[in-house]
């Protein structure tokens, strides 16, 4: 078996650590980049860099942004009142894409794994409380991916919201259980923010 020489190899493993992306589909990734124009590499990793370097966590709802805070919590068209709390921000980026939603969002940061040693102190569920005892909200969607963990999260954040007043909701039925937010259609993420229930 003929084997990639050491820096095709390394550009191989690093990406193949990326979310979806398997040895196969690097190797097919890495080789392209190795076919195109050096101006065409150095442009990506220019990029890549720039990326890390420009952007940064909103300090009102953790999403990602250049500028702080972000243009979705400074947008004065949305309804602040109507907060959606999400796992990570690319779960953002998937209810922005139903064009349904017009409140502001929460970035959890995760979701609550006892066996992976992450409990409430390692999310940002005290920010959200700290957002609902300062702030006029009225609802908070928990908008959490439909598997064991982000039930979990759901409740736990549900009990401790219960005692502030706010209206506690949860995305309807539609999602898959297992799935991703970030993978579901618009159709399907739309329907379900707009038939959300109260837990």
């Amino acid at each position: 078996m003929i084997s990639l020489p050491p820096a095709l190899e390394r550009l191989v493993q690093m990406l193949s650590r990326l979310p979806g992306i398997g040895r196969k589909s690097a190797t097919r990734i890495a080789l392209r980049l190795l076919d195109g124009s050096e101006a065409e590499c150095r442009e990506l990793a220019r990029s890549i860099v720039e990326a890390r370097e420009r952007t940064r966590r909103c300090s009102i709802c953790g999403g990602l942004t250049e500028d702080d805070p972000c243009a979705i919590c400074t947008d004065v068209r949305r309804d602040e009142r109507l907060v959606c709390a999400v796992e990570r921000s690319s779960d953002i980026l998937a209810l922005e894409r139903t064009g349904r939603f017009r409140g502001r969002y929460h970035v959890l940061g995760g979701l609550l794994s006892p066996l992976d040693g992450i409990g409430p102190e390692n999310l940002r569920i005290d920010l959200l409380l700290e957002r609902t005892r300062s702030g006029n909200l009225s609802e908070i969607i928990l908008a959490l991916n439909p598997t064991a963990e982000g039930e979990a999260t759901a409740l736990y954040v549900a009990k401790l919201l219960a005692p502030l007043g706010v209206q506690v909701t949860r995305l309807a039925s539609g999602l898959p259980v297992g799935g991703d937010l970030d993978l579901a259609d618009e159709l399907t993420l739309g329907t379900a923010i707009e038939e959300r229930r109260e837990l």
